[in-house]
Order: C-alpha cells, then sequence, then structure tokens
C-alpha cells in the first residue's frame, strides 16, 4: 500500500495537468484570465530568479500564526479581517472583506522596487483561490504575467483517508518549502511600516 493516500496522488496528478495547460480541470474557483498557474515546488524553482516578484496576499492573521515563505518579496493581503467580523455559519469561521488598498498599496510597491507590466509575478494564499481573483486584479491593471500559485500555502483538503478535511494534499508548507513565522522587514506590508 502507498504511504500516499489516493486523495493525494489524484490531486498531485491533476495540479500536473493543470499547470501544463489545462486550466479546464481546474476548479472554477481558482481558474484565471490570464491562465497562469504554477504549483509550490514550481514556484519554489521559480522564485530563484531574483526578477520574479513573490507576494503572499494572506491576511495578516495567515501570516502571524502559520508562518510565510522565507523566499516571499513582500506580504500585501487581498483581503483583510474587519474590526468586527461576523461568523459565518456554513463555512465555521469568521469573514473576510476585499482590501480596498490592495490596488494601490501593489502599485506603490512596485513603483518603488521596479516592477514592471511585464514582470513575472507569482501571488499565494492559502490554497489557490484569493490569489486567482488578486491575478485577475492585477491583470486589469496592465500586468501582464501574474501567476496564481494553485495549491497555496497551506494546501487544499484530502477528500479522504485519516487527514479528512485537513489542509495536507499540496501547497508551500506540505512541500517541505523553506518558511518562518518570522517577516523579515522587506516581507512586512508596506502600510504597516509607515
Amino acid at each position: 500500500m502507498s504511504k500516499f493516500p489516493n486523495c493525494i496522488l489524484t490531486a498531485a496528478l491533476l495540479l500536473g495537468s493543470v499547470v501544463a495547460g489545462h486550466s479546464d480541470e481546474l476548479p472554477a474557483s481558482k481558474q484565471t484570465r490570464l491562465g497562469l498557474y504554477v504549483t509550490a515546488t514550481q514556484a519554489g524553482d521559480m522564485v530563484a530568479d531574483p526578477d520574479v516578484l513573490f507576494v503572499d496576499i494572506r491576511s495578516r492573521a495567515e501570516v502571524a500564526f502559520l508562518g510565510i515563505p522565507k523566499d516571499v518579496d513582500v506580504h500585501i493581503p487581498y483581503m483583510v479581517m474587519p474590526m468586527m467580523a461576523s461568523f459565518n455559519e456554513d463555512k465555521g469561521t469568521y469573514s473576510l472583506e476585499l482590501n480596498p488598498d490592495f490596488p494601490t498599496d501593489f502599485q506603490r510597491y512596485a513603483e518603488k522596487n521596479g516592477i514592471t507590466e511585464d514582470t513575472q509575478i507569482i501571488l499565494m494564499c492559502r490554497s489557490g483561490s484569493r490569489s486567482a481573483r488578486a491575478a485577475d486584479l492585477l491583470a486589469d491593471m496592465g500586468y501582464t504575467k501574474v501567476y496564481s500559485l494553485v495549491d497555496g500555502y497551506e494546501g487544499d483538503k484530502a477528500t479522504e483517508g485519516p487527514g479528512k478535511g485537513q489542509r495536507v494534499v499540496n501547497g508551500w508548507r506540505n512541500a517541505g518549502l523553506a518558511w518562518s513565522y518570522k517577516e523579515t522587514l522587506d516581507q512586512v506590508y508596506p502600510t504597516d511600516l509607515n
């Protein structure tokens, strides 16, 4: 018997075919208009190039409690938890809302750091859905090479086996890529330093 549950092997095969260009096999919530996707392991290879921008778009709480990839260039949350967040009973968690400052904060960072419309940009959220929406927003702003990290930082939930319901299938942390609980000053959300 394989040490990997069938759900993990199925997800790995699915992601391999998605990145190879079969985005129709990717859940609609993870698809982008640009159609540019990478897995965590592919992103890990891409960020070795200093000309690739790697942006963590998770909320501050996610970064604070779950850690951040060591290779992330900057943290700019796409969604935030409001002070008086409401509990979403269907999801069993508190609701997030769009960060209204995301476009301007990203644009300011881009201008300050020489990021152009043709720079390769990788966006990472928890599991690939928010990064897809943020990729569409950056595409609307004129950026042409925005990749969504389809398995995100924590990965997808297992659908069966001992880890059923847990994010153990794929993702940055599950791939064994470097991460830390400490953000560097370069990574900190730029408005937190003002």
